[in-house]
C-alpha cells in the first residue's frame, strides 16, 4: 500500500515487475538479466491464462480480463515471425535441431515484444509502479557512478567475469559478462552499465528516462532524468544523445495535432522550409557527415553490414529469408549480417514476412498513440516510447535487446487499453466472448507533460 509518497506494489504482477526492475543491478552481477526477462514474461503470460481460466460471466466488470485490439495485433505479428522462422528453416534445409534452437531463441526474443505488451494491456499494473521502479534503479546507478568513473583512472580491470549462467544458452558471452567499463581498439573508456554493449546502454537510458519522467514526484523524476543523461553521455552513443533530445520534441508536436496553434505553426514551418530549402538541405548533409565521422569506423561497418544484408536478401531469399544469422567477412569485423539494424536484419533472416510482422504492429501502435495522445498524458508517454523504438530500429536489433527495454513495452500495453475520449469508440474483447469498454488505467498524479 501507499503511505505518503511511498509507492509499493499491490498485487502479484506489480510485485514481479517492481522487484525485476529495482533488482536490475543484483541480477546483472549474477549474470541473470538475459534469463530473467523471458522467465518473468512467460510467468505473467501464464498468470493471464489462469485469470482467463477462472473467469466467468459472473466475474465483476472491474475484474474481468479484456484484451485490447493492439495486443492482438502484436500477438499476430510475433506469430508471423515464428511462421517466417519455421518456413525459412525448412526452405534453407537447416534441420530439426537448428529449428528447435531458433524457436527457443524466438521465445526469448521477438515473442517477448508481444508478451510484455500483453502483460501491460491485460494485467492490473499501474504506470506509476513502473515509473518509480525505474527511478529507484536510476538512484542506484547514480550512487555507483563514482566507481565506474574512477575504475579506468585508477586502472581497475574493466572485465570482471562471465557468469556461469551462460551455460543456459544465449547469443554470446557479452550478455552474461560483468564489466566496470570497456574500450574499443585502445580508445577511451566507454561504459555499458548493465547492457551487453555501450550503444545498448544509451537505448535503455532513453526508454527509462521516458518512464522515469512520468513519476508524480519531481525529485524522483529528476533523479531518473539525471541518470539517463549520464548513461547516454558515458556510453558515447551518438544515437542516444540525439534521441533523448528529439524524441520529446517529436512527441510534443504529434500530441497536439488537433490544436489550432499546430495548424498555424505547421503552415509557418512549411513556408520557412520552402524558402530555406537549399540551405537546410546543405545543413542536413553536413550534420549527417559529421555524425558519421564522429565514429567513422563504426559508421562504415554499419553501412557495409546493411548493404550486404539487403543484397543477399534481395538475391537469395526475398520472402522468408535465410532463417538464421551468419557472421560477416573481415570487411565488417566479422559482425553478424543484419546486426546493428532491425529492418535489414529482418529482411536477411525472415524476409518480407518477418519485415511485415514487425512493421504492422509498429504502425498500429504509432497511430493509436498519436490519436490517444491528443487527450491522454499516458498515451503521450506511449508515443515517446514508440518513437524511441522507431529510432532504434535503425541502430540496433530490437529482438536482441528486448530483455532490457521490456518495461517500456508494459507501459505501451497499459496505454493501449486506455479508452479513447471525445466520443471516439474503442472496443476491447473480454475472454468470456463479448466486446465491452475498458476502464481507463489509473493515471499518474501530476505527470510530466511532453
Amino acid at each position: 500500500m501507499k503511505h505518503g509518497n511511498t509507492i509499493q506494489p499491490e498485487n502479484f504482477e506489480e510485485v514481479v515487475v517492481w522487484y525485476a526492475i529495482t533488482g536490475t543491478w543484483i541480477f546483472y552481477v549474477l549474470g541473470a538479466l538475459y534469463v530473467l526477462a523471458p522467465a518473468i514474461g512467460w510467468v505473467l503470460i501464464g498468470w493471464i491464462g489462469w485469470k482467463a481460466y477462472v473467469q466467468s460471466p459472473q466475474t465483476p466488470p472491474r475484474e474481468r480480463l479484456r484484451i485490447p485490439a493492439g495486443v492482438w495485433i502484436w500477438i499476430l505479428g510475433m506469430a508471423g515471425m515464428l511462421f517466417a522462422l519455421i518456413v525459412g528453416h525448412i526452405t534453407n534445409s537447416l534441420g530439426v535441431g537448428q529449428t528447435i534452437k531458433s524457436v527457443t531463441g524466438w521465445a526469448k526474443g521477438w515473442a517477448l515484444m508481444a508478451v510484455f505488451f500483453a502483460v501491460g494491456g491485460c494485467l492490473n499494473i499501474r504506470p506509476l509502479i513502473v515509473s518509480r521502479a525505474c527511478n529507484r534503479l536510476a538512484l542506484q546507478t547514480l550512487l555507483l557512478l563514482p566507481l565506474f568513473i574512477a575504475a579506468p583512472i585508477i586502472h581497475l580491470p574493466g572485465h570482471l567475469y562471465v557468469s556461469p549462467l551462460q551455460a543456459l544458452g544465449g547469443p554470446g558471452p557479452d550478455f552474461f559478462e560483468v564489466q566496470l567499463y570497456g574500450r574499443e581498439w585502445e580508445g577511451p573508456a566507454r561504459w555499458r552499465f548493465w547492457t551487453p554493449w555501450s550503444p545498448a546502454a544509451g537505448f535503455v537510458a532513453n526508454v527509462f528516462a521516458i518512464l522515469g519522467m512520468q513519476d508524480r514526484d519531481r525529485k524522483w523524476s529528476a533523479c531518473g532524468l539525471l541518470a539517463a543523461v549520464a548513461i547516454c553521455w558515458m556510453s558515447a552513443s551518438r544515437l542516444a544523445l540525439i534521441s533523448i533530445v528529439i524524441t520529446p520534441a517529436i512527441a510534443f508536436s504529434l500530441a497536439r495535432l488537433t490544436r489550432p496553434g499546430t495548424a498555424f505553426a505547421s503552415a509557418l514551418a512549411t513556408t520557412l522550409v520552402g524558402l530555406l530549402f537549399q540551405p537546410l538541405l546543405d545543413l542536413v548533409g553536413v550534420l549527417k557527415t559529421r555524425f558519421a565521422e564522429a565514429r567513422a569506423a563504426s559508421s562504415r561497418v554499419r553501412a557495409t553490414l546493411g548493404r550486404i544484408a539487403y543484397q543477399r536478401w534481395k538475391d537469395e531469399a526475398p520472402v522468408f529469408g535465410h532463417g538464421i544469422v551468419v557472421r560477416g567477412p573481415h570487411l565488417v569485423e566479422y559482425m553478424p549480417i543484419g546486426s546493428h539494424h532491425t529492418w535489414f536484419g529482418l529482411l536477411y533472416v525472415k524476409g518480407l514476412v518477418g519485415f511485415a510482422s514487425l512493421l504492422v504492429p509498429m504502425l498500429w501502435t504509432s497511430l493509436e498513440m498519436i490519436i490517444k495522445a491528443q487527450s491522454s498524458r499516458l498515451a503521450r508517454t506511449g508515443l515517446c516510447l514508440i518513437i524511441t523504438l522507431w529510432l532504434y530500429t535503425f541502430g540496433e536489433n530490437l529482438e536482441i535487446l528486448v530483455y532490457l527495454f521490456w518495461p517500456g513495452l508494459i507501459v505501451l500495453g497499459i496505454a493501449s487499453r486506455q479508452r479513447l475520449r471525445n466520443s471516439v469508440v474503442s472496443f476491447n474483447w473480454d475472454i468470456v466472448g463479448r466486446s465491452s469498454h475498458l476502464a481507463e488505467p489509473q493515471p499518474l498524479a501530476a505527470p510530466a507533460s511532453f
